[in-house]
């Protein structure tokens, strides 16, 4: 199944705006970063070049993300990190059994099909009944780039020259569509090594940009 990253610039222009379709979710992003000690989700003055579109920046498929998660936990868990052809009990069992690790994290411990990162630096996800409602724990981008950082060199990527992005989807894909395939790659860890790619881009201009990420 498909899996889209966009970028939600987070400009004047589109934010102060009466038709912001995401004025409900930030909202909401403000109301659980308040109960948590935190600024509000930053908002910059409109600046040339940068109109505000909302557009795509990733695509790939759900257990491509899911292999991608599975190799940071165990990286975490100093555990080996090894291939699998595809998504068994072994992430599972994971899951329940670094269950604190995983909820620490902002790579793993996101919704897959909602939710959203914001240029903000915090510590673990948040999470709260009204969140969890809706779009599932909120991620801060700063923590996002380091966790890929950090697994990076498990799944055979230079973090400091990581290779060329893969083109992002031309249009919006839906839930039960195909995801467009990886491009071919050896080795194996090609699908973890395309996922890192899209979440690495969309990470990196979400900070230079001032831009939220959200799954679609």
């Amino acid at each position: 199944m498909a899996c889209d990253l966009w970028l939600v610039p987070l400009v004047d222009v589109l934010c102060h705006s009466p038709d912001n379709p995401f004025a409900e979710e930030l909202a909401l992003y403000d109301r659980s970063l308040g109960e948590a000690g935190l600024p509000p989700v930053p908002v910059y003055t409109y600046m040339p070049g940068l109109s505000g579109d909302v557009a795509p920046v990733a695509g790939f498929d759900y257990d491509a993300l899911h292999f991608l998660r599975r190799a940071y936990l165990l990286q975490m868990c100093g555990l080996a990190v090894t291939p699998v052809d595809e998504l068994g009990g072994d992430y599972e069992q994971l899951l329940e059994m670094f269950e604190a690790t995983a909820k620490q994290s902002h790579l793993v411990w996101h919704y897959d099909h909602a939710g959203s990162y914001v240029p903000l630096d915090f510590a673990a996800p948040l999470s709260n009944e009204e969140l969890l409602a809706g779009s599932g724990p909120l991620g801060s981008s700063h923590a996002l780039l380091r966790e890929l950082e950090y697994v990076a060199a498990a799944i055979g990527i230079d973090p400091a020259n990581p290779p060329a992005v893969p083109e992002p989807p031309g249009a919006p894909t839906s839930l039960e569509e195909r995801a467009p395939a990886p491009p071919q790659e050896d080795g194996p860890f090609a699908r973890e090594r395309h996922v890192w790619l899209g979440l690495h881009a969309a990470a990196t201009r979400s900070l230079a940009q001032g831009s939220m990420i959200i799954f679609s």
